[in-house]
């Protein structure tokens, strides 16, 4: 651990390895602190955020991880997504789908269940407010359109932007997802609000945009 660390220090956290900063996280003095880093990434997709996807009591049981080790892996993925969270805070112009996902994966990105946000807009693109609508379960999440519009004309927003994420990992929109759009599309155009995008954003930066597969 001690050339991880003189590494570390002379390169940057940047620079090393998912497996190499695991090491430095959990390492206790233990010996075989590399293969519970490669067997924990093994176990969850190979990716860091696959592991911030996991609870403490999934956590501990994998490859030899035990609950104080779980513990801290939660807890650190938690700052980090604070953090991030922070930052996101800064978007205030919405000009891509790119925006978006910077405003919005590090709210849903690790999420094990599936919830839906609309960004309201005014006519310049500007951020009024984002929004939690719904809660669901892995699979889905049930969405009442009429309070999206609700809410927007509350707001005075002429535009909005729904987001949602996919905790199985696949981008591609349910039917489900392109039944929501659509009636959230027709209920918006009654009350001249226009619906931007429906963006779903899935683990390992994948997403899908709804506009830019000319489907809004």
């Amino acid at each position: 651990m001690r050339i991880l660390t003189e590494r570390m220090l002379s390169r940057g956290a940047g620079a090393m390895t998912d497996e190499e900063l695991l090491c430095l996280l959990l390492c206790d003095g233990d010996s075989d602190v590399r293969a519970i880093a490669a067997g924990l990434l093994a176990e969850c997709g190979g990716s860091l955020a696959g592991v911030a996807a996991h609870e403490v009591s999934r956590l501990r049981m994998i490859a030899g991880l035990g609950l104080r080790r779980a513990v801290r892996l939660k807890v650190a993925a938690e700052i980090g997504r604070r953090v991030a969270a922070e930052r996101s805070r800064e978007v205030v112009d919405i000009s891509s789908s790119d925006d978006v996902e910077r405003l919005m994966r590090p709210l849903v990105d690790t999420l094990p269940y599936e919830e839906c946000w609309v960004l309201y807009l005014t006519s310049s693109n500007r951020v009024i407010e984002r929004m939690r609508v719904s809660q669901g379960g892995v699979q889905a999440t049930v969405v009442d359109h009429r309070l999206i519009v609700k809410r927007a004309l509350e707001l005075l927003a002429t535009q909005i932007i729904l987001v949602h994420n996919h905790p199985s990992g696949a981008a591609e929109p349910s039917v489900q997802d392109r039944q929501l759009t659509q009636r959230a599309a027709e209920a918006c155009r009654l009350f001249d609000i226009t619906l931007l995008d429906h963006i779903i954003i899935a683990r390992n930066n994948a997403s899908y945009s709804f506009r830019s597969h000319s489907l809004l």
